[in-house]
């Protein structure tokens, strides 16, 4: 209760005094739109076009001051995020209430969902943000898009193409260094460059109970590169390469959760390179080769040591881009994926399939898009996923867009080979799941692009979800998820207001229990300031109580509400030089995301950039 009174409290005193500042200077200078392309739905699309999507950008990023991944998207309406204690914890997205393995991870399009872990989702722990550019988050069942695995949403990230060089450091509670550098060349016709990022943390217990620190040390690199060998015919590629070392707690030899010496470690690199020839035949061509590696390792009393590897080879071939009243995109690809888990036993999966998708506005304000996608695991039968969605501008800045599509989601090799199953074997009879969702929305954008308000209501409903009981994998579950996110934003002259809430109503239709780990009421507001030399940003975070599990009994308790704030700002020196200044939970605020966990109190770091 005291979060909802809070949230519309803050939110309407916000928005409301926006709106009179706003048609009281309604003469005052417009903000740059964000009018790029949105890339992640295969099909380059304006964003207007498209219903549950979220575009966290470049200045975004700054702004906050963000080191991690996860510093962002807890922020973003219809996402909640779960970690097992701050400073690098076992940190999982839930899309619309989904749980995280069902979210697609993307960096560069390669898919960076681990085929590992026992439900192949994505640890979201240490992904540093220094080299990223741009992060999409698409929400809602994607399959006929991305295939597998994409039944909650795509998150998307883009990776930075310099042409010049920045560098940055930072120093500040519980003995945190970060250091950043990168530097690039880039011209119409050429490009490459790298960034390296490192950071080591002194952290807090994982365990809330504990009193020892539990630190993380995390290091980043990537490179790129692009030249066009004619003016239809281009070359690009780009590696990255992600490790990291974090300390965790877990349980001793009497099963009690608590402080314990136990680390873990993971080394994951990723690449692609891709070939175009446009206007070859009357279609632009794509043929692209991806790589994904992975290493991890549990060290403790009960040490464990997974590896993978996944390669995909993909063929497009379209027509048309994001003015084009007409546009279409066809291909077929390849993953061939292969994995040891903690026994030892190594399995491999692969699936070929094939893909189209079309775009068409048969009348101006009008935008009509299809999608349909056949795979065909190679040990699970083949699926067919579809995808429509329509958006229609009317009035002065509104458009209202509709849209339903389908997901699946094959086992992971965990769950195939029955890893942890006891007695030991593979399992026998699993399917994929299978999810139907579907969203209405309705937005509207001033004509000065200074004033944008969005309302959505979505249900997503998942079938044959594998759970785990009585030592082995077995589909049991279904799930239904309904819920409503608005979303605002308010630009005067020098100052910025965003704010977003969500309503999530996340069951086990089973059970009829509440999904754990996602909060009913979420929402955040950010206000920021920015001149010549200066700039500050506010954000305030609030979310709901959640159903949880107790780690140390494992019974089933509630997660308590809270409210956090952070605090950035930035004296810009010269063109090439800037001091930054954060605080992090600015009130000290004693929460955890996850129940029995630890998160840092108030914390304050300063640093400095370089760039040109």
């Amino acid at each position: 209760m005291r979060f909802t009174t809070l949230l519309l409290a803050a939110s309407s005193l916000a928005l409301l005094s926006s709106a009179a500042a706003y048609a009281a200077e309604a003469a005052a200078d417009a903000v740059e739109g964000d009018v790029d392309a949105v890339v992640v739905t295969r099909l380059p699309t304006e964003p207007d076009s498209v219903l549950g999507l979220t575009v966290i950008t470049d200045d975004d990023i700054d702004a906050r001051q963000a080191v991690f991944a996860a510093d962002l998207l807890t922020t973003t309406p219809g996402l909640s995020l779960s970690r097992n204690g701050g400073f690098g914890g076992v940190t999982t997205v839930r899309t619309r209430g989904a749980a995280g393995d069902k979210t697609l991870v993307l960096v560069d399009g390669v898919v960076q969902n681990d085929p590992s872990s026992p439900n192949g989702g994505f640890d979201f722990a240490a992904f540093d943000l220094a080299d990223i550019a741009r992060i999409e988050i698409l929400e809602g069942p994607q399959g006929s898009l991305w295939g597998s695995d994409a039944i909650g949403g795509v998150i998307s990230f883009t990776t930075r193409e310099l042409n010049g060089w920045r560098a940055s450091a930072e120093a500040g509670s519980y003995a945190t260094l970060r250091a950043t550098a990168a530097g690039g060349i880039a011209t119409d016709r050429f490009a490459i460059g790298g960034s390296v990022a490192g950071y080591r943390s002194d952290g807090v217990s994982k365990a809330a109970n504990g009193t020892e620190d539990d630190g993380l040390e995390s290091w980043t690199a990537s490179v790129n590169g692009r030249v066009d060998l004619s003016d239809t015919v281009s070359l690009d590629g780009r590696i990255r390469y992600n490790e990291y070392d974090v300390d965790i707690d877990g349980y001793d030899s009497f099963f009690a959760f608590g402080d314990t010496p136990d680390r873990a470690t993971a080394q994951a690199w990723s690449g692609f390179g891709r070939l175009k020839a446009d206007s070859f035949l009357g279609l632009d061509h794509t043929v692209s080769v991806s790589l994904y590696d992975i290493q991890r390792d549990n060290i403790s009393s009960f040490s464990s040591s997974y590896e993978a590897d996944r390669a995909t080879v993909r063929y497009t071939a379209g027509r048309g881009g994001a003015s084009d009243r007409f546009a279409f995109v066809f291909g077929a690809e390849r993953d061939d994926t292969e994995a040891s888990v903690s026994t030892g036993a190594t399995a491999d999966l692969g699936a070929t399939s094939a893909f189209g998708v079309v775009r068409f506005s048969p009348v101006e304000p009008l935008t009509l898009s299809g999608a349909l996608r056949y795979d065909d695991p190679d040990d699970f039968e083949a699926k067919t996923t579809a995808r429509i969605s329509a958006s229609y501008r009317f009035g002065p800045g509104f458009a209202a867009q509709a849209s339903w599509g389908q997901g699946f989601k094959t086992p992971t090799i965990s769950q195939a080979v029955c890893d942890f199953c006891f007695p030991a074997g593979p399992s026998v009879g699993l399917k994929p799941e299978t999810a139907e969702g579907w969203d209405l929305g309705l937005s509207w954008r001033s004509s000065d692009d200074r004033l944008f308000v969005q309302a959505t209501g979505y249900r997503l409903q998942v079938e044959d979800q594998i759970s785990y009981g009585a030592g082995r994998y077995v589909n049991l579950d279904e799930t239904l998820t309904t819920g409503v996110t608005v979303a605002g934003e308010v630009a005067l002259g020098q100052f910025l207001l965003k704010a977003n809430y969500a309503y999530t109503d996340a069951v086990d239709e089973t059970t009829g229990a509440r999904l754990l780990r996602v909060p009913e009421h979420s929402g955040a507001v950010s206000f920021g300031w920015r001149n010549a030399r200066f700039n500050a940003l506010l954000t305030v975070r609030a979310e709901d109580e959640q159903a949880d599990s107790n780690p140390s009994t494992f019974s089933p308790e509630t997660r308590e509400g809270f409210v956090t704030a952070d605090l950035a700002g930035g004296w810009t020196l010269s063109p090439l030089i800037e001091l930054t200044a954060r605080i992090e939970n600015l009130a000290d605020e004693d929460y955890q995301e996850s129940l029995g966990y630890g998160e840092a109190g108030r914390a304050a770091y300063i640093g400095i950039r370089f760039r040109n």
